[in-house]
């Protein structure tokens, strides 16, 4: 493998569910917050309501952000956007609290998508698929892609390696990439596990947890025209690894430390 380092171009920088280090995670104020501490984008989790609405949540339930325990698929899209999912963050941190997380709502694709259209920002939305309904899922979310002429700023993301398949069938102009997290050792050899599933399944790019971002693998998808998305890195070390390998973008909770790291590369 040939390292290509990438230079004056450096890695993107993008916000794990926004700026999920200092704002309560999938709602638009961190979102927002990523877009203030530098990211070039964001990364947010994607379901279906119960009346197949695409919302931002990545749990199944609400348990965890809402305080319920309804889940996510056996709510309406209007249940959901009128539930408050800040007030977690201010008591499981509260020297980060602020009074207006506690009114934070679950927000829609569509709404997300009208305001990266309006930001210019890059998008990486991860689907969690429910059993069965994958390609319901990836058509929603393809069509509301196509819908915004948003096909160049977003890549559409998921370890359900069919609804990344199904992304593709929708709008095959649609970029995808296909997760992979440490299970993925199981396979022998991971390298060629990990792009043969990833070309088999249309995918433009691999995103891999950062334990597997070895040389060997991330230069065995590069080799195959993948680009690498690293995920989820906080320690400013991976701006100069990125750099080194030739990843593509970094998925991170803190991207104000992750911009700063990379910003005093230039000086």
């Amino acid at each position: 493998m040939t390292i290509n380092p990438l230079a004056n171009n450096l890695p993107l920088i993008i916000g794990h569910r926004g700026a999920s280090c200092v704002a309560p995670e999938n709602t638009h104020v961190a979102f927002e917050q990523a877009m203030r501490d530098g990211a070039d984008g964001i990364e947010f989790d994607v379901r279906l309501s119960s009346d197949g609405i695409p919302v931002c949540i990545h749990d199944a339930d609400l348990r965890r952000t809402g305080g319920r325990t309804a889940r996510v698929a056996d709510l309406t899209a209007h249940e959901l956007t009128h539930h408050a999912v800040g007030a977690w963050f201010n008591r499981q941190y509260p020297e980060r609290a602020r009074e207006n997380f506690i009114h934070q709502t679950i927000p829609t694709l569509e709404q997300t998508l009208a305001w990266a259209r309006e930001t210019g920002t890059i998008l990486y939305p991860e689907l969690k698929t429910e059993a069965g309904n994958a390609y319901s899922l990836a058509a929603q979310v393809g069509r509301f892609i196509a819908r915004f002429s948003l096909l160049s700023s977003v890549v559409v993301e998921s370890f359900d390696l069919v609804a990344v398949r199904a992304v593709r069938q929708v709008h095959a102009g649609i970029r995808t990439a296909a997760l992979y997290d440490y299970h993925a050792r199981r396979h022998f050899p991971v390298h060629n596990y990990i792009v043969e599933s990833a070309t088999k399944n249309g995918a433009s790019e691999v995103a891999l947890h950062y334990t597997l971002a070895t040389p060997k693998v991330v230069g065995a998808a590069r080799d195959a025209g993948l680009d690498v998305v690293i995920w989820t890195v906080d320690d400013t070390m991976w701006t100069t690894r990125a750099v080194t390998l030739g990843i593509k973008a970094l998925i991170t909770n803190d991207p104000a430390t992750m911009r700063d790291a990379l910003a005093a590369r230039r000086e």
